[in-house]
C-alpha cells in the first residue's frame, strides 16, 4: 500500500523496519523534530528518522500537525493508509480522515487498559501479569478506537520497563505486517473497546522515581523495574564523600525483615515497610550501571547500613 509512517522512538523504528521489509511503500516519514541528546546536546534526529534516512525515505518533521500547512501537504501525500506508533503530536480529524483507508495506530497495552502515554511502564507498576499490543483505528479520542488485531506478552518476574519494550516492540512490528493486508482487502474486523475496565497511563514524572522503602516490598520492586533503566527509581546512600544518588535498576522480593531502608545482609537486600528487595543492578550517579557483586566492590555497604 501507500502510506505514511508516523513515530518517533525506538519502539516505532522497529516498526517502520518491518513496514519496508515486507515492500509497501512508505512515500514520507513523519517524525519529531530532532532534541537536544547527550552530553553535549546537541541536535540529534530521533530513531525513527535516523532508521529512515538510512533507508533514503522522505522525512518531515513539522512542529505540529495542526499547522494548516502541514495538513495540506499530508492531504497532498494521496495516501492509502497512515501507520502511527508512538509519534508524540495529537492528530488532528483532518489529518485522520485523509488517507483512503483511515489512519491505524500500534499501542503498547490491552486496550482500555492503559490508554495514554506510558503503557509498558504502568503496567509493570500495577503488577499486571500480561500486557501486549493492539492495532486499532485512530479516532480524535485518546486510545479510544475500535481494535483490528491483538498480540499477547507474558510479563515475567525479573521483566523491566526495557526488557518488556523491547519484547512488545518485535511483536508489534510483526502484528502491523500481519494486518495491513487485512485493511488493505477490507477483511479486518474491528472491534469497539469494552466500556468497563478503561484506566490511564500518565506520563511518569520524575517525582515518582525517588523510592520509598516504606512501602510494601512488591510494591518496590515494581517500582525499581517499573522504571528501569529510564528514568530509573533512586535513593541515596552515604558514601566516604556524603550521601550519593543511586539508581536501582533491577530487583526481586526477598525474606527478610527490618527498619525501612535498613541493609539487611552484605548483598544488597534492603527491609521494606513490609518484607525485603534484594537489588541486583544498580548505578552510581554518573557512571555506568553495574551488578550488585561489581557495584559493592567499589562502594562498599554492609548490613547494618540505612539507605533513604
Amino acid at each position: 500500500m501507500r502510506l505514511a509512517f508516523l513515530g518517533t522512538p525506538d519502539f516505532a523504528a522497529a516498526s517502520l523496519a518491518a513496514i519496508v521489509e515486507a515492500g509497501h511503500d512508505v512515500v514520507a516519514v513523519y517524525s519529531q523534530p530532532p532534541a537536544p541528546r547527550g552530553r553535549g546536546q546537541a541536535l540529534r534526529p530521533s530513531p525513527v528518522q535516523a532508521y529512515a534516512e538510512s533507508r533514503g525515505l522522505s522525512v518531515r518533521t513539522p512542529a505540529s500537525m495542526r499547522d494548516p500547512d502541514a495538513i495540506a501537504a499530508f492531504a497532498a501525500l494521496d495516501l492509502d493508509v497512515a501507520v502511527v506508533v508512538a509519534y508524540g503530536q495529537i492528530l488532528p480529524a483532518e489529518v485522520l480522515s485523509a488517507p483512503r483507508l483511515g489512519a491505524f495506530n500500534l499501542h503498547g497495552s490491552l486496550l482500555p487498559r492503559w490508554r495514554g502515554a506510558a503503557p509498558i511502564q504502568r503496567a509493570l507498576m500495577a503488577g499486571d501479569p500480561v500486557t501486549g499490543v493492539q492495532v486499532m483505528r485512530m479516532t480524535e479520542g485518546l486510545d479510544e478506537g475500535a481494535v483490528l488485531a491483538t498480540a499477547t506478552v507474558r510479563i515475567g518476574p525479573l521483566d523491566t520497563a526495557g526488557t518488556l519494550h523491547d519484547r512488545l516492540a518485535r511483536a508489534g512490528a510483526d502484528l502491523l505486517v500481519a494486518t495491513l493486508p487485512a485493511i488493505e482487502r477490507g477483511e479486518a474486523i474491528e472491534i469497539p473497546q469494552a466500556q468497563d475496565g478503561v484506566t490511564y497511563a500518565k506520563k511518569i514524572r520524575p517525582k515518582e522515581a525517588r523510592l520509598d522503602w516504606r512501602r510494601p516490598a512488591a510494591e518496590v520492586d515494581l517500582k525499581i523495574r517499573g522504571l528501569s533503566p529510564f528514568p530509573g527509581a533512586w535513593f541515596t546512600a552515604v558514601g566516604d564523600k556524603g550521601p550519593i544518588r543511586i539508581k536501582a535498576l533491577l530487583s526481586r522480593v526477598d525474606d527478610g525483615a527490618g527498619a525501612p531502608g535498613e541493609l539487611l545482609d552484605d548483598a544488597l537486600l534492603v527491609a521494606c515497610g513490609e518484607g525485603a528487595v534484594r537489588l541486583l543492578r544498580v548505578q552510581r550517579e554518573g557512571r555506568a550501571a553495574q551488578d550488585a557483586g561489581d557495584f559493592l566492590r567499589g562502594f562498599p555497604l554492609s548490613a547494618g547500613a540505612r539507605l533513604s
